[in-house]
């Protein structure tokens, strides 16, 4: 693994990322900015990303196979390298079939898009994958630095560091609502997790593994699995809460910090920053 990621970083979807949050999520501390959702393969964003920063790295969570050719992504990967050299992460991964009609053989055709990368130049040490279950998750160990996995708990943080053993990059994402009052915070969250999660068949059966049960599922999810997906109270207790998933064996956290509406982001990355002992 060459990109230095840090114990922390921001995850957010690229449609709320600018270059200007990019240098303030520096200036807070955090190791790394994560690109959510499926940016296309130009990659223009994360490079603009990191024409912004100085220090931060940039990943992508993640460019999705089916929409985004191997070799563009790749070209724009060497673009990316050659001018911010070590400070980018390629995530790629096969999103979820219920959005995609071409999704078929989802391992397969992952696997030749690695190949396709391989052939272009793109270094296994450069690139990790969207990983879940334990077939993605021995891929992510061949194949890449490592696994980015999405929606879901230390014990699949866990689970998932026993199977891939050392050395090889695990970096959970994790929901977060700096608010301390339940109720509240959960309503912040639960619409993150409800739609599409709940309804997509490789979370929730990631979920069921897990040993949540259908009735946490159904309705927009039960207020444990809510608690459980969605770490919420002040600064120091959601800090405590992305920690188990360093001491259950990840190498860094990607925090997506929720909040209510289209409220200003800033204040509780800032306070969690603070929380987090970064800066």
């Amino acid at each position: 693994m060459t990109v230095e990621l840090g114990r922390y970083g921001i995850w957010r979807h690229a449609g709320g990322l600018t270059p200007d949050l990019a240098r303030d999520i520096e200036a807070l501390g955090y190791g790394a900015v994560w690109i959510g959702g499926s940016p296309p393969a130009d990659l223009e964003l994360a490079e603009s990303l990191l024409d912004a920063t100085e220090r931060v790295a940039v990943g992508t969570s993640i460019v999705n196979i089916w929409s985004s050719p191997a070799a563009e992504v790749a070209a724009s990967y060497h673009r990316i390298e050659a001018k911010h050299p070590g400070r980018f992460l390629l995530g790629v991964g096969v999103g979820h079939p219920e959005a995609t009609s071409d999704y078929t053989r989802p391992y397969a055709s992952l696997v030749a898009y690695l190949d396709a990368l391989d052939a272009d130049g793109v270094p296994v040490e450069g690139r990790a994958i969207a990983a879940l279950g334990p077939r993605m998750l021995r891929l992510a160990a061949d194949r890449t630095a490592g696994a980015l996995p999405y929606l879901t708990t230390p014990r699949h943080t866990r689970e998932s560091r026993d199977l891939l053993g050392e050395g090889v990059l695990l970096a959970p994402e994790h929901k977060v609502v700096i608010d301390t009052d339940p109720a509240r915070a959960r309503a912040v969250g639960r619409p993150f997790v409800h739609k599409p999660y709940l309804g997509l068949r490789n979370y929730t059966s990631n979920l069921l593994r897990l040993g949540w049960t259908e009735a946490d599922l159904a309705d927009g999810g039960s207020d444990a699995l809510i608690d459980a997906l969605v770490a919420h109270g002040d600064a120091a207790t959601v800090a405590a809460r992305l920690a188990e998933h360093l001491d259950a064996g990840a190498d860094h956290v990607c925090a997506q910090v929720l909040t209510e509406g289209y409220a200003d982001p800033l204040p509780p990355m800032r306070a969690l920053a603070e929380a987090l002992g970064l800066g």
